[in-house]
Order: C-alpha cells, then sequence, then structure tokens
C-alpha cells in the first residue's frame, strides 16, 4: 500500500515544544477578537494541523494528573528525542509517540506492525504539550464504559484482526482508502485540515484521503433518516464566536471506535489566537458508550500545502493483499 507522507523538514529542529494549559483553561489570549468575513462570521479560513502528541485517553501510570509538571514534559521530550530525533527505526503513529516517551523506553514496536515502509523522518514534527488525555469529559480522561454490544462488537473485532481477508470487505475502511472515519484522531499523520466559508456554508477538507464536507449554516433541517452516508449528514450554526456542527445519519457501515449508524457527533470550532483553533467534539452514542464524552484537540494553522495522499493508487495494495492470502491458505493446504 502506497501512501503520500508528510515528512519534517531536517532544518527545522527534532521536536517542537508548545507548552499548553491545562484542560480546564484552554489556551486562549484574554480579549482575542478573531479576524471576520465580509458577513461578521469568524473567519476560521486556512490550513490547520493537529500535530498534538496528547493521547486521547489518559495513561494509567497518570490517574488523576490532568497536566504533567515542567519537569515531566521536560523528560518526556527529551526521551522521544532520543528515541524518534535519529529518523532510524519504524515510526510511532498517532497516540504511542506520547504513551511509549512517557515511560520513558529506549526502545519501541511500532503500532505499524514494523514493516519498516516508514521511519520518523517521514511523518510531521509532532507538537508538545502538558496535558495527559485530549479527552475532558468524563473528568478522569478515560472513554466511559462501554455499553455490552459495544464490548461485544470490540471483542469481534480483536478476534478477527490478522485473519486472512476473503474479500475486500474484509478489510478496515481506511485500508481500503474509503474513510478514516469521522471524527479523524491519528495525529501527525497528513492531519491537516483546509477550512472555506461562504456567508451560509462551511467547507472542510481533510488530508487524509481528502474527504470534504459541506456544512450548510442557513437553518435548513437533516435529511430523511433513511439517507445515510459515510460521513454523516452535517448542519451547523454559530454560537457566538463558536462554529457549532452537529452530524447524525450515518452509514451502518461507518466505523468511529466502534459507534456507526447511532452516532450523533457535535464539534465546535473556536478560533482562540492567530495561529491556534481549539476544535471540541462530544460524541453521543448509547449502543456503543454508557454516556456521551467530549475531548478538546489543538489546532494549530500552518503556510505549508494541503499534500495529496495518493492511498494505494489504483487498488495495487489491495490486490496484493489478497494475492497473498489466497497463496497463505494454498500453502497451508499443500502442507
Amino acid at each position: 500500500m502506497t501512501k503520500c507522507g508528510r515528512a519534517a523538514a531536517p532544518a527545522a529542529g527534532v521536536l517542537a515544544c508548545v507548552i499548553g494549559l491545562p484542560a480546564a483553561a484552554p489556551a486562549q489570549s484574554d480579549g482575542y477578537s478573531p479576524p471576520r468575513t465580509s458577513v461578521g462570521h469568524p473567519d476560521l479560513q486556512g490550513i490547520w494541523g493537529n500535530n498534538s502528541v496528547t493521547p486521547l485517553e489518559r495513561p494509567d501510570a497518570l490517574a488523576g494528573r490532568a497536566t504533567l509538571t515542567e519537569e515531566e514534559l521536560a523528560r518526556v521530550e527529551a526521551t522521544a528525542n532520543a528515541l524518534f530525533a535519529q529518523d532510524a527505526g519504524d515510526a510511532a503513529f498517532g497516540d504511542q509517540f506520547f504513551n511509549v516517551a512517557i515511560t520513558e523506553a529506549d526502545s519501541f514496536t511500532s503500532s505499524d506492525g514494523g514493516t519498516g515502509n516508514y521511519n520518523q523522518f517521514w511523518l510531521v514534527e509532532r507538537e508538545f504539550n502538558n496535558r495527559t488525555s485530549l479527552i475532558v469529559d468524563p473528568p478522569s480522561g478515560k472513554l466511559p464504559p462501554a455499553t455490552l454490544a459495544g464490548e461485544t462488537a470490540d471483542r469481534l473485532a480483536r478476534e478477527g484482526r490478522g485473519r486472512p481477508a476473503a474479500w475486500t470487505v474484509d478489510r478496515g475502511l481506511s485500508e481500503r482508502c474509503i474513510t478514516f472515519g469521522l471524527p479523524n484522531l491519528l495525529a501527525g499523520y497528513n492531519s491537516y485540515y483546509q477550512i472555506f466559508q461562504t456567508a451560509d456554508h462551511v467547507v472542510i477538507e481533510q488530508e487524509l484521503i481528502h474527504t470534504t464536507r459541506i456544512i450548510p449554516l442557513d437553518g435548513r433541517p437533516h435529511v430523511a433518516g433513511g439517507i445515510r452516508q459515510w460521513h454523516g449528514d452535517s448542519r451547523g450554526r454559530w454560537e457566538g464566536d463558536t462554529l457549532v456542527v452537529e452530524t447524525r445519519n450515518f452509514s451502518p457501515q461507518s466505523n468511529f471506535r466502534g459507534a456507526r449508524e447511532h452516532l450523533r457527533l457535535v464539534e465546535r470550532f473556536t478560533r482562540v489566537g492567530p495561529d491556534e483553533m481549539r476544535y471540541e467534539f462530544t460524541v453521543d452514542d448509547a449502543t456503543t458508550w454508557t454516556a456521551p464524552w467530549t475531548a478538546r484537540v489543538p489546532w494549530t494553522r500552518t503556510d505549508e500545502p494541503m499534500f495529496e495522499y495518493a492511498c494505494h493508487e489504483g487498488n495495487i495494495g489491495m490486490e496484493g493483499i489478497l494475492a497473498g492470502a489466497r497463496a497463505e491458505e494454498a500453502a497451508a493446504g499443500a502442507q
């Protein structure tokens, strides 16, 4: 599978460090007033990146701790420098970057499966802050307990991983280059978004697979419940300087951490500085979790362009996956 990665600029140093504030007090300049569009709405346009090192859930070792001390943060950064700054070995994706660094490990096994197709050079530099979880509700920084149905779905998914694929539908949606899901939480890996605005619409394009959402702001109702889409049906509104987007009508084939057609997603976009966006979302699916939960993600404005995300370029990768599975089955049968 061939994907186009975003390389860190070698001259930029090893890792950027942005010291954040505790989750209870999101980074914001007192009295900051965002620029306005011609119709008076806050101007959110531009390219924004989610490269935060903060994991979705708080590690068990940091239970009860919403933030790190400056000394702890410095140690985490030093460990990350030692592990990843030489661009040697496999890359650390998503939450693995923080979770490996917080243990002060001297080695790790990549969540990419040790294939050797990426080292850290191909990933953007991560931004450090002292928060210990993106989840701000529940206060534990952990996902709420799963329902029985959610636990069953998770168990079946774990049991299915690693099995040979009989056909394309046995592989994940991102592997099939359909979608990385909504919301996408894979920080540091083509994790950029471009926002466009008109008087009555907002368009959000995601770099991964170039998912593009066209969101009306004119008060129209959601489409009928029988119409289901990969990324649901979104409707937006302004609450003060915050853009609020509510999405429902997800497809039964969609998948956000086990949540499918019953998912209701509420996103909040607030520009809190010249180069800072606070992206907050609440997930509500009573069939998957016993309670709704909320995460807050810092986005940083960038002048870099959106890159092409080639994915597996004509399904060559998928053809190889299926052919390899059939070859392994034939070899096992011969034995």
